[in-house]
């Protein structure tokens, strides 16, 4: 909301987290950036470990996911980018399937693994798209709520209430006219009083579901990388958020694992045309 904005200032990490959908089909995406008035400055320090270390995990939970993959090894993927680095995959954070007007399926992957936060284990296959989010900290990875309210929330299907307040009922309605299974964000209602006060209500009894704001400890840095990975019947697709990082970020730290390396360098993955290469054997022959 305009009047809970806060104001960016110069060196200051910003994460953009775009989403839209068409006719239902989802499409999501995420940046990390620094703010600076100098778009040749150079960024190093933690600032420079997370970036880099968020944008190499992506392309390798990209590169893992493929038919007969598992989650499993997107998770472990994520885990090694990090560990290069010297930074912290974040706990809590889910990549879900996605299917037309569903955002959070059930089938998910992990962005890290603990011993109280573990996910049931499948296997990708053809068909399946993926909302991957993949977020590293440069501290110990465990996030907590901001003083700073949400403004984007959900529609929670199995809950049912009767609201007390006109101004609710008559929000509510809106939502289920026009953001029936999506987030919405609050400024796009054209009342935001009755839309503050019709959300404190609906959350109260849980029809709404909101998307917390969360922070790190003080001193710490956060930074985020989204895409949509589709898997099609003979190949892996990133259908957005396929972006480049920027020149001007430099870390002490690398990707010293050569099979890791070797893994982010590669393409993405394509089923072997058995045919294709039974012909290139007679050639040979």
């Amino acid at each position: 909301m305009a009047d809970e904005s806060q104001l960016l200032q110069e060196g200051d990490l910003a994460k953009i987290d775009l989403g839209v959908h068409l006719d239902g089909y989802i499409a999501q995406a995420a940046h990390t950036i620094v703010v600076s008035a100098d778009e040749a400055s150079k960024v190093t320090g933690k600032k420079a470990d997370v970036i880099l270390a968020g944008h190499f995990a992506l392309l390798a939970a990209q590169r893992v996911i493929r038919e007969g993959a598992t989650n499993t090894q997107v998770t472990q993927a994520i885990a090694k980018v990090a560990e290069q680095f010297g930074v912290s995959p974040l706990e809590g954070v889910l990549s879900h399937k996605v299917k037309k007007h569903l955002i959070d399926g059930n089938d998910v992957i992990i962005n890290k693994e603990t011993s109280d936060q573990k996910v049931e284990e499948f296997e990708f296959a053809p068909g399946d798209v993926i909302g991957l989010d993949v977020y590293v900290s440069s501290g110990e990875g465990k996030p907590k709520e901001s003083e700073f309210r949400t403004t984007v929330y959900k529609r929670e299907l199995d809950a049912q209430y009767s609201l007390k307040l006109q101004k609710s009922r008559a929000f509510f309605t809106e939502v289920n006219k026009r953001f029936p299974t999506l987030p919405f964000a609050i400024r796009a209602f054209e009342d935001p009083v009755g839309a503050k006060v019709g959300v404190k209500e609906c959350v109260d009894h849980d029809l709404l579901t909101g998307y917390p704001v969360l922070t790190e400890k003080v001193g710490e840095f956060v930074a985020q990388f989204k895409a949509t990975v589709a898997v099609l019947p003979r190949s892996t697709v990133v259908l957005s958020g396929d972006l480049p990082l920027a020149a001007r970020f430099e870390s002490e730290k690398s990707i010293a694992d050569a099979e890791l390396k070797a893994l982010i360098d590669s393409d993405l993955w394509k089923k072997e045309d058995k045919k294709k290469g039974k012909k290139d054997e007679e050639k040979k022959e």
